[in-house]
């Protein structure tokens, strides 16, 4: 639980502002938000049109398979974040071919998380799993692991039922 101001370091107190409890400064006089964290997660496909997936290194999680991805840094777009956390984690660059969504996902660690999705395409290199991946593996519709969050679950499922979220790139 937040118990200073991260803009003056005052004790927050708790107080019913905008319709709902929030934390408060009564030094800056104002609530401070919570906000999701912003993370992005890539779609990406073979000639087969299997899906890699990366089996996670790090919890939560560890040892489960999902979509590649992860959280954006200050000064990242949604894109530049999917395109650099999907090279790290399986050593391939691509391109943003499309938007799958934005979904959100409750997160003990941070609340929540707003997690947008992307298609990615025109892969180049060689598979080489790093950061916190141990392992990237195609895998066909019928072969897919269990997946770690569903978030991504939802992710797979809008692909192969042929759903894009309308926006191209």
């Amino acid at each position: 639980a937040k118990s200073f101001c991260h803009f003056c370091g005052s004790r927050l107190s708790k107080k019913f502002f905008e319709g709902r409890d929030r934390f408060y400064c009564d030094t800056c006089d104002s609530a401070i938000y919570e906000n999701p964290v912003p993370a992005t997660c890539v779609i990406a496909t073979d000639k087969l049109d299997r899906i890699l997936l990366v089996k996670r290194n790090e919890e939560p999680k560890k040892g489960f398979w999902c979509l590649p991805g992860g959280f954006m840094e200050i000064g990242e777009t949604p894109e530049d974040a999917a395109l650099r956390e999907f090279r790290e984690e399986t050593g391939l660059k691509g391109h943003i071919a499309g938007l799958m969504g934005v979904l959100t996902h409750k997160s003990p660690r941070y609340g929540s998380i707003l997690i947008v999705g992307f298609i990615v395409n025109e892969l180049e290199g060689s598979i080489m799993p790093g950061d916190d991946a141990s392992e990237a593996i195609f895998f066909s519709r019928d072969e897919l692991p269990e997946i770690a969050f569903d978030s991504h679950i939802a992710f797979i499922r809008a692909y192969y039922s042929g759903y894009l979220a309308g926006n191209r790139y």
